[in-house]
């Protein structure tokens, strides 16, 4: 059988139940302004909607001749991206997401930037695009849980995971996923379940076999970030569901244990406690909000050492 011919590029858009959204951004990637000579595809996975998804493509389809769809039906993102890295026929994997509207040189930014930084991977600026005017209490210091990166503008090298890029606004030289591995199908959002952490540890992996990653500040998306999201609620539901994916997918440190939890945990997550309840009283309002999502991450931690233990 003949090898598959090889692209410039494949854009991998995952999707789950949003075939208005979708239809965005497809619009969006379609009108991508690309150098001339660049062959690309875009993959859409449908990771088993139950919505119009289908016949969206379809209509792209038709007018697009490199848009391509795969159905997957095992539930979970990490499921779906793995399929779209297995499906693509393109040198460099470009991801983002069906809620994300690339700015029209998006992918060549992605790739030219690449190219003159030597890069294995990269991630790219990520502004809001917010439904209604976001709440006084809802700062900067929260876009990271709504997948915004804003700080910076400059391209640098990513050295460390905490720096590490949000799925809707990345990419990765083919060969990297020989060298490291697929995406960790234990992580990743899976259908209503918000638990996330397949990016920052596949960045991990990344980092740590000694592979270049650099932060590329104009290749440039715009996510929408919906009206429910822009809630406590939300926020921390969150923080508890990714903590708890974390600590039951990879553990945390400590040898003195009770039912697998380290001891230190214990006093830690009182303290959290207190000081979110004198937050409620005392703290700016975004203050009182940060520590109750961090109450919310050692409550996740330890549901999912608990999990961990009775699997």
């Amino acid at each position: 059988m003949m090898e598959p011919e090889r692209l410039h590029a494949t854009v991998i858009v995952c999707t789950y139940n949003r075939a208005q959204s979708l239809a965005e951004t497809l619009q969006c990637l379609r009108n991508q302004q690309v150098m001339a000579g660049r062959t690309w595809e875009v993959i859409v996975v449908d990771n088993n909607s139950r919505d119009d998804t289908r016949a969206v493509v379809a209509r792209f389809q038709a007018q697009w001749p490199i848009l391509r769809y795969v159905f997957h039906p095992t539930q979970g993102l990490s499921h779906a991206r793995n399929r779209g890295i297995a499906e693509a026929r393109g040198e460099i994997l470009l991801f983002t997401d069906d809620d994300v509207h690339p700015e029209p040189d998006w992918l060549e930014q992605v790739l030219s930037g690449m190219a003159q930084h030597g890069a294995d991977a990269c991630g790219g600026f990520i502004a809001p695009m917010f439904e209604i005017a976001p709440p006084a209490w809802f700062t900067p210091r929260f876009y990271g849980f709504v997948a915004v990166r804003t700080e910076r503008t400059d391209d640098y090298p990513i050295t460390d995971p905490s720096q590490a890029p949000f799925g809707a606004n990345m990419a990765f030289c083919r060969w990297v996923f020989d060298r490291v591995g697929l995406f960790d199908t234990r992580r990743g959002r899976t259908g209503q379940v918000l638990a996330s952490g397949e990016d920052g540890e596949m960045f991990e992996r990344i980092l740590a076999a000694g592979l270049k990653v650099v932060f590329l500040g104009r290749a440039r998306v715009h996510h929408k970030v919906e009206t429910f999201r822009l809630t406590r609620r939300y926020l921390l539901r969150w923080r508890y569901q990714t903590s708890r994916n974390i600590a039951e997918s990879r553990d945390v440190p400590g040898t003195r244990r009770l039912l697998n939890v380290p001891l230190y945990l214990l006093p830690q997550t009182l303290r959290a406690v207190g000081r979110a309840v004198a937050g409620s009283v005392f703290a700016t309002p975004d203050e009182a909000v940060h520590r109750q999502i961090i109450v919310a991450h050692f409550l996740g931690t330890l549901h999912g050492l608990l999990r961990r233990r009775r699997s």
